[in-house]
């Protein structure tokens, strides 16, 4: 809930975007929290598809 809107697409960037299928890579991943509000944005600013790489997961 802390990060709904935390992400945005400046709208001069989601012509690169829309219809594209998008490679998220984050360094670690605990909770998901911040992959899933940086999905929500670009999938907001038409990515066709999110695929997430992590790093590493901390337990």
């Amino acid at each position: 809930r802390a990060l709904r809107g935390a992400f945005s697409v400046p709208p001069r960037a989601r012509t690169q975007v829309r219809g594209r299928r998008i490679l998220l890579v984050d360094d670690v991943l605990t909770t998901g929290a911040t992959a899933r509000a940086a999905t929500r944005a670009l999938l907001a600013a038409g990515a066709a598809h999110v695929d997430l790489a992590c790093l590493a997961r901390a337990l």
